[in-house]
């Protein structure tokens, strides 16, 4: 798809009867609209309110781990065999409960985010298309290599969208 969009493109711009017409070319950094954008930026506290105390409940346990590490290697001597491994043990599945916590709490954040950050392309790409027809753009083109600042249009898009 993106082969046929460059072919066109490159079909379009060595065409001189296209540039004798104005044709009118934009291109949007759409990295920059889920970083700068108020849309983007609402989206992203939205979600550390939303995973705040999850994340604070894992640094808890991480905190509890390390306290009862330290505990085994400072009173590890003076503890009978019995009590070492059983702090051993505690410690080893405290561990794997800070993992497994650790692990569903990043596949729920990725998930939240990228259901969050989907919502906010498809604002983006209603008001780009939205620019296109208003200012009359020929093609508007999103995450290429290179586009110079006279076609960059991402700022307008932004302040269309933090309206």
């Amino acid at each position: 798809m993106k082969g046929m969009l460059l072919l066109l493109l490159f079909a379009l711009l060595g065409s001189g009867s296209v540039w004798a017409n104005d044709t009118k070319i934009g291109f949007v950094n759409t990295d920059r609209i889920f970083r700068e954008s108020q849309l983007a930026i609402r989206a992203q506290k939205k979600l550390e309110r939303e995973f705040s105390s999850r994340e604070q409940e894992i640094q808890k346990q991480i905190k509890q781990a390390r306290d009862l590490q330290t505990f085994i290697e400072k009173e590890g001597l003076t503890l009978s065999e019995a009590d070492r491994a059983k702090r051993e043990r505690d410690l080893a599945n405290l561990n794997r409960d800070i993992q497994r916590a650790q692990r569903e709490f990043r596949e729920d954040l990725n998930q939240r985010k990228n259901e969050e950050f989907a919502q906010v392309h498809e604002r983006a790409r209603k008001a780009i298309i939205e620019l296109a027809e208003r200012e009359k753009f020929d093609l508007i083109l999103e995450n290429v290599v290179y586009a110079s600042a006279r076609v960059d249009i991402t700022d307008r898009v932004i302040r269309l969208l933090d309206r």
